[in-house]
């Protein structure tokens, strides 16, 4: 099997399970046009600790890890398989570079890896394992992170970074209406540092984009795209990235996601 590319995917608000938008059919675009993997390998925030863990239990359970929202979100599933065998690959391949990573036997899928995969593989027929994110990461740290992932895109794994390309809880919680226009400031400026390959631009995003410390008051949920930027270097840099058009959910919640190492026939 040929390299396979890695995601990077806005998963919004739990909302986006039943409310896809524009992003939730492009994802499915994608997830039919892409090489079927073994399995995917998803990493989100909604799952941190401070060393890696990885989920080998053979059958993950749905999370609802949230709360106030319609009854309807707290009725679905997603059913996948895991797949202990390659979870178990990636400990190893973690541990070799230096990240002292465990198995969790138990851990099911937060709402950060089901919501977005309900989109990308509606059918719940690829296996399904997660990864937690460390929880003290710098943005170098981040993209080691995901170079340490890297040679599993080689071995037919999916390597999914689920976050959100714009997180301030506060705006959310204050249920704002229009579109706030500082959302696509930033989101053009990360857009325009990946489809250009430009690396050391992307990396230093939480410094000098404009209105950065509006659009991630926290940074959590930026890491997971430098986590999937990172685990598409094999060897000779991260690719140009493609743009994946997710539009703006609740006024402030760029969907935007990015598919790095996409080939034009995938495309």
């Amino acid at each position: 099997m040929s390299r396979l590319p890695t995601l990077f995917i806005s998963h919004g608000a739990p909302t986006f399970a039943i409310d896809p938008g524009v992003a939730g059919p492009r994802l499915t675009e994608l997830g039919r046009s892409l090489p079927r993997p073994k399995a995917v390998l998803i990493i989100s925030p909604h799952w941190m600790t401070p060393t890696p863990l990885v989920g080998t239990t053979t059958r993950p359970t749905t999370i609802h890890d949230f709360g106030g929202f319609a009854p309807a979100l707290y009725q679905l599933s997603y059913p996948a398989a895991g797949h202990p065998e390659l979870a178990q690959r990636t400990i190893a391949q973690l541990t070799k570079a230096g990240w002292p990573a465990q198995a969790d036997e138990r851990r099911g899928l937060d709402h950060g890896a089901w919501v977005p995969l309900l989109h990308l593989f509606p059918q719940a027929d690829v296996p399904v394992f997660q990864v937690s994110l460390p929880s003290r990461l710098d943005a170098r740290r981040a993209w080691a992170f995901g170079q340490a992932l890297a040679p599993l895109a080689e071995e037919g794994v999916l390597i999914i970074g689920s976050g959100s390309l714009t997180h301030n809880l506060y705006e959310f919680r204050a249920a704002h209406g229009a579109d706030e226009a500082y959302v696509a400031t930033f989101a053009g400026w990360v857009r325009e540092a990946v489809e250009q390959g430009d690396n050391a631009r992307l990396l230093r995003t939480l410094e000098d984009a404009p209105n950065a410390q509006r659009a991630h008051p926290t940074a959590e949920h930026f890491w997971p795209l430098l986590v999937a930027a990172g685990a598409a270097d094999a060897g000779t840099g991260t690719p140009p990235g493609t743009v994946i058009e997710g539009g703006i959910a609740h006024g402030m919640l760029a969907m935007d996601s990015y598919a790095f190492g996409l080939t034009a026939a995938a495309h």
